[in-house]
């Protein structure tokens, strides 16, 4: 099971910065960074709601589901 985090291609497509992203959501540029590349063991609903408002999106445009 592999969840793949595009956060990267929506914040490419809204072109926003990751500092103006994470100052808009409430958390660090580094743990925005480990979001980014997947490295996140986990995610919290209101971090999700968040990315979610300030990109304009659906969590299935943020994390998508591949089956290995």
């Amino acid at each position: 099971m592999a969840i793949i985090v595009n956060l990267d291609v929506m914040m490419a497509k809204r072109k926003i910065s990751s500092n103006e992203l994470a100052e808009q959501i409430g958390i660090t540029p580094a743990n925005l960074s480990i979001l980014k590349t997947g490295k996140a063991k986990a995610i919290r609903f209101t971090t999700l709601d968040s990315l979610c408002k300030v990109l304009e999106c659906s969590p299935g445009d943020i994390l998508e589901f591949i089956d290995e």
